[in-house]
């Protein structure tokens, strides 16, 4: 990989003219940075890093522009969605330009069951649209109303909805991506069936999206509610029995042990101090059969309201990573693990373990329930005291030993944040599209291991 260290961006924004740029201190600072502050490790890792030139480009052709122009100069190019993640996905580890796609926000076509929409539509937006004819978006994050379409492509893999869709990379949740590569002369490709896996969670170190085809879900009324429990194995037990009821249509199952309610401040007169909270959306349709379910694990529900995650607040914003984002505003010692628990029995045995330590708060466990294969699993996103580097990585052992899988968001490269092995698919399709390495570099470990055993 060859990297130009010597470049003169103002004319480099100049050979750029037609597209908006920006090398305003205050906006590079603002459009290189995503929420990697979650993280106590990558906040001393990533603080410092910024773009030297951000691009707005609006069209394919101003992408192909763009990139050439990379390519020529040898420039590393991030590519950014809404800044929405955790660990780092859009941080330039080593400058250069910055490809926002904001500005790239056109619905191209939408169908029932299918849409075709630029990188940069928002979810929210999107599924204004969409629900005018019967229809929505498959799953989104916590972020929802602030994410892109393409952001969540690139840098995300489950949210809302995933109890029905499971992750992100599941065969079918993308059907069809446009992208313009980084080769000597870039061109648009485009990918379709499993070729999409090349892109998907990929971090745009494999292209830069530039149109995306995507499956829509059938929209329901949905109705939220919370559910609260005396005791929390109960509340997991009813999120279980809830996730594997198939009659019963819902979009969010999400528990949260006491004392995580006491960081919803909004939610504190639905969930009183030392109960188990359960955040949830259910489809109207299916209420009633809910509420016997309720009744059967001796729940009681506190609120129910209709609502699609649209208009105003929605219990969405209290869940997944959003459940962090409310608990650090209180407390900005707490960070967080993401954890495959796929049991209620090794999930009760490590909820034990850490109950019985003193204080019982280093970890406080927070489950979203959603769909591997044919199976709905626990996952939890537990909050965690931080005290040390070496303690987490002793926390993270510990879930490992017993079974758990820990997707770990306290790294920013692909492969050790998510199943820990390189993928060569991956690392070919990237070595093919992009054989300069100037497409995020850092980020896909195994393209540098790959190169580097190659010299």
């Amino acid at each position: 990989m060859k990297l130009n260290t010597n470049i003169d961006y103002q004319a480099i924004a100049e050979k750029l003219q037609g597209i908006e740029t920006t090398s305003d201190r205050e906006g590079l600072t603002k459009l290189s940075l995503d929420y990697y502050h979650f993280s106590p490790i990558l906040q001393e890792q990533l603080a410092d890093k910024r773009g030297d030139l951000v691009v707005f480009p609006t069209t394919e052709d101003e992408v192909l522009q763009i990139a050439q122009v990379c390519v020529q100069n040898r420039i590393p190019l991030t590519v950014r969605g809404a800044g929405t993640g955790n660990y780092g996905q859009c941080i330039p580890l080593q400058g250069g330009i910055i490809l926002d796609t904001t500005k790239m926000n056109q619905i191209m076509s939408l169908k029932p069951g299918i849409a075709c929409v630029q990188p940069g539509v928002k979810m929210a937006a999107f599924d204004k649209q969409a629900r005018k004819i019967g229809w929505e978006l498959r799953m989104a994050p916590s972020t929802y109303r602030s994410a892109s379409i393409g952001g969540f492509i690139g840098g995300g893999s489950v949210g809302m909805g995933s109890i029905n869709y499971g992750q992100i990379s599941d065969h079918g949740n993308l059907q069809r991506v446009r992208l313009v590569t980084m080769e000597e002369q870039p061109r648009v490709i485009e990918l379709q069936g499993d070729e999409v896996q090349n892109v998907l969670h990929a971090y745009g170190t494999t292209g830069i999206i530039t149109e995306l085809a995507i499956p829509l879900a059938p929209a329901y009324p949905w109705q939220e509610a919370i559910v609260i429990f005396a005791d929390f194995m109960t509340a997991a037990k009813f999120g279980q029995a809830l996730s594997d009821s198939n009659g019963i249509v819902k979009k969010l199952v999400s528990i949260h042990a006491d004392p995580i309610p006491r960081y919803f401040t909004a939610l504190q007169s639905y969930i009183p101090e030392g109960k188990h909270g359960a955040l949830l959306m259910i489809s109207a349709y299916d209420f009633a059969a809910f509420e016997d379910l309720v009744k059967e694990y001796q729940g009681e529900i506190t609120y129910s309201q209709p609502g699609s995650a649209i208009k105003g607040n929605s219990l969405l914003e209290f869940t997944w990573n959003h459940t962090t984002l409310h608990a650090r505003s209180c407390d900005r010692n707490l960070t967080y693990l993401q954890t495959f628990y796929f049991t209620l029995e090794r999930l009760e045995k490590l909820y034990q373990q850490y109950q019985q330590e003193e204080g019982g708060d280093e970890i406080m466990i927070h489950l979203e329930f959603l769909r591997a294969g044919d199976k709905a699993i626990p996952a939890g996103l537990q909050l965690i005291r931080y005290s040390t580097e070496a303690r987490l990585k002793e926390i993270i052992a510990e879930h490992e030993s017993q079974g758990a899988f820990i997707a770990n968001p306290h790294v920013y490269t692909i492969e050790d944040g998510g199943n820990k092995q390189i993928d060569p698919q991956k690392v070919a399709f990237k070595q093919q599209v992009d054989p300069n390495g100037l497409l995020n570099p850092g980020k896909m470990r195994g393209y540098y291991s790959t190169m580097n055993n190659e010299q």
